[in-house]
């Protein structure tokens, strides 16, 4: 599933484009899925919580580094 923070940068970015074309039937195009990627981001939580990576710390605990010894 994707996140509000992604939905919401991509309808940001298709209105961007709908301003700066002069094609008026490619801009009405960009705003309506501009305005469908918002509807799918409203309900979502503010915050994405997407899984975290195994080998990251929570508590930023040095032993739980990268599982890459340098070379």
């Amino acid at each position: 599933m994707l996140g509000k923070t992604y939905l919401t940068k991509q309808a940001s970015l298709l209105m961007k484009f709908a301003r700066t074309t002069s094609d008026s039937e490619l801009s009405a195009k960009l705003i309506s899925k501009a305005a469908d990627l918002k509807s799918q981001a409203d309900p979502l939580p503010d915050k994405d919580q997407g899984p975290r990576a195994p080998d990251v710390a929570e508590d930023g605990d040095p032993k739980r580094g990268s599982p890459i010894a340098p070379s």
